[in-house]
């Protein structure tokens, strides 16, 4: 990058964006590596407990998955948005959604950016996208050689243009559900195929690209954005039999068998105590009850396993085609555990059936974010945690590691940077771009000292916080008063510290609204909006 460029840009974006810019031209003047580059596989669920998964505490079947972290690292303080499309655009771009234009609704083009495909073409990688976007574009228009999936939030698993029957509703009920098959866009989307199923042919797509592209010299990148397991609450029969039985115990007998496990793998320790239970007293429960939630975790459980089935053909895939080992492999989730319920008139059927829409509900989400409080919306652990997973067998040191490394969905632009070692722009396509947020996570893959030296931000709905060092200062409600954790002795946030560090809680505060100043595209970048 030019230097004297980027001081001129520097003043031009004001004092209050300076740093930002510091990893971009760091990254931007570190000549390129003579190795060959490695292909990157960034996997993404959807409205995934921080405890949903076999290697983060779970009963839930995923060998897969529990493989990958055995030969990789697992991220104990990592993070989202606590909602899917910002964590997605944030994802994205390395920028938070208040400065893409994410923050208020998904309608919009992504501003201010280029995306994780835009920036890999330029370094030279073919890029591929299948799975879930929530997004207005296209992903073909942003970067990517080929696209398949959802352009919305949630759909029906087995029929995306149908909320009620095979043969399909009115199209005003299923206006807002767009599917893309490359660049072509479909509302209703109703697909020929018999045994059609999202997870599944997500992953039949992804598998098709690394058959085309397989003998190419260029590395890929591949997004794959599954939907799982976020409601409507549908899967296969054959799935949904393995999980029959396994949750008559009830929501406390589940929640502290997960915690015993997470101990008794080392993933946390006594400073992770179980937050206070929001679920109901399972006895209290109706036998009908108890039947339709035991149903609901049974179907939510073989969502997460059929998901796990279709990453291992990725993984057959790459290992067929020679390409495993230099693989850069990522998996996370958008949010945490989902207490949002949606409730369809149209709905009949059982649960797990394609006529069925069914939502996880709260008790079973605070379940599935053991031992963290809430879920999804928050900004309490329960809602911005994500398991995260890293591994590539030809560059990451010390596998089966576990990392408190404090990071976010930022963090993938920073790290693709580093990896890549293509210039990162000042301008693409005429328009300006907002340097990116994040740090590079590579020294925490090679088992080095990662350094993040700035601190992380929050704010979704209700939900606001600031992660500086140990402290966490976290509130719900714009109204409600502060809260303050050490995140060094009480990392599933118990003990409040608000009162017994006032001058912390003030100096935080402050740290949130100058954030908050800066980030907003309307007034701390105005030139910014006029030129898009």
């Amino acid at each position: 990058m030019n230097k004297t460029r980027f001081t001129r840009l520097t003043l031009f974006f004001a004092a209050s964006v300076w740093w930002n810019a510091a990893p971009a031209q760091k990254a931007a003047e570190r000549p390129r590596t003579e190795q060959p580059l490695p292909n990157i596989l960034l996997i993404s669920a959807d409205d995934l407990g921080w405890s949903d998964i076999g290697c983060y505490g779970s009963e839930v079947q995923t060998p897969n998955l529990d493989e990958l972290a055995r030969q990789g690292v697992r991220f104990t303080q990592f993070h989202n948005t606590s909602k899917s499309y910002p964590s997605r655009s944030c994802l994205l771009t390395g920028l938070y959604a208040q400065q893409n234009g994410y923050f208020k609704d998904a309608r919009g083009p992504l501003e201010n950016s280029v995306t994780l495909g835009e920036y890999l073409k330029t370094a030279g990688y073919t890029t591929l996208w299948s799975g879930k976007h929530h997004g207005a574009e296209n992903p073909r228009t942003r970067g990517f050689d080929h696209f398949y999936g959802l352009r919305d939030g949630a759909c029906n698993y087995f029929n995306p243009g149908c909320q009620r029957d095979g043969e399909g509703v009115p199209a005003q009920k299923v206006k807002n559900r767009f599917w893309c098959v490359e660049k072509q866009t479909y509302a209703p989307f109703t697909p020929k195929e018999k045994d059609f199923y999202t997870t599944d042919y997500f992953t039949n797509y992804a598998l098709e690209w690394l058959d085309e592209y397989a003998g190419s010299e260029k590395p890929f990148f591949l997004y794959l954005a599954y939907n799982a397991p976020h409601d409507p609450l549908m899967a296969w029969p054959e799935d949904i039999a393995k999980y029959e039985g396994k949750y008559r115990d009830g929501y406390e007998a589940v929640r502290r068998a997960r915690y015993e496990k997470q101990r008794s793998m080392g993933l946390i320790d006594d400073r992770y105590r179980l937050s206070e239970a929001t679920f109901r007293k399972w006895e209290s429960l109706s036998d009908e009850e108890r039947a339709v939630e035991e149903r609901k975790m049974a179907v939510y459980a073989a969502m997460i396993d059929r998901m796990d089935q279709n990453i291992g053909r990725v993984i057959r895939k790459l290992k067929e085609q020679g390409k495993f080992d230099d693989t850069l492999i990522i998996f996370v989730s958008d949010n945490g555990a989902s207490a949002e319920v949606v409730e369809l008139k149209d709905s009949y059927g059982e649960i797990g059936s394609m006529t069925c829409w069914t939502s996880l509900g709260p008790d079973w989400a605070n379940v599935a974010n053991t031992p963290l409080r809430y879920f999804k919306n928050y900004s309490y652990q329960g809602g911005i945690s994500a398991p995260m997973i890293a591994t590539w067998p030809n560059g990451l040191r010390n596998p089966g590691r576990l990392s408190d490394f404090t990071g976010h969905f930022i963090d993938i632009m920073a790290t693709f940077v580093d990896l890549a070692g293509a210039p990162y722009p000042e301008e693409y396509k005429g328009r300006r771009i907002v340097p990116y947020e994040g740090v590079s996570l590579l020294p925490v893959i090679r088992d080095e000292k990662p350094v993040r030296e700035k601190p992380l931000f929050w704010e979704w709905q209700h939900g606001r916080a600031v992660r500086d060092g140990k402290w966490k200062l976290v509130k719900h409600g714009s109204d409600a008063p502060w809260s303050l954790f050490d995140m060094e002795v009480d990392p599933s946030e118990t003990r409040d510290l608000a009162a017994s560090h006032p001058e912390t809680v003030t100096r935080m505060n402050a740290m949130f609204e100058a954030w908050k100043k800066r980030v907003s595209i309307t007034k701390a970048h105005p030139h910014l909006k006029k030129n898009l």
